[in-house]
């Protein structure tokens, strides 16, 4: 099984985020970036959503306080720009959504 990075920069309401949601697949990662943040805030419905894959979840940390996003979910985590490097690293293949 390959595993996938999604890097998921769409507000929560978009077809992005659902299309997103429905490819991601067990041992995948997604990273939250831009308005994906917003995802990341507990207990809302995308949050809801994004618990229920059984994926890595990261949001980037500049990304979020630039969005007002300080309380997101536990599972949810906050990475800088040299996580996402890492990341990047540990999964080669990636999957933008916009």
């Amino acid at each position: 099984m390959t595993v996938v990075l999604h890097t998921l920069c769409a507000l929560p309401s978009s077809a992005a985020f659902r299309d997103c949601i429905k490819v991601a697949r067990a041992g995948d990662a997604i990273v939250l970036l831009g308005d994906g943040v917003y995802a990341a805030l507990e207990g809302t419905p995308a949050c809801r959503e994004l618990q229920a894959t059984r994926v890595e979840l990261f949001m980037l940390r500049a990304d979020a306080l630039l969005a007002g996003v300080s309380q997101s979910a536990p599972n949810i985590v906050s990475i800088d720009m040299e996580g996402l490097v890492e990341l990047t690293e540990r999964i080669p293949r990636q999957l933008a959504w916009y």
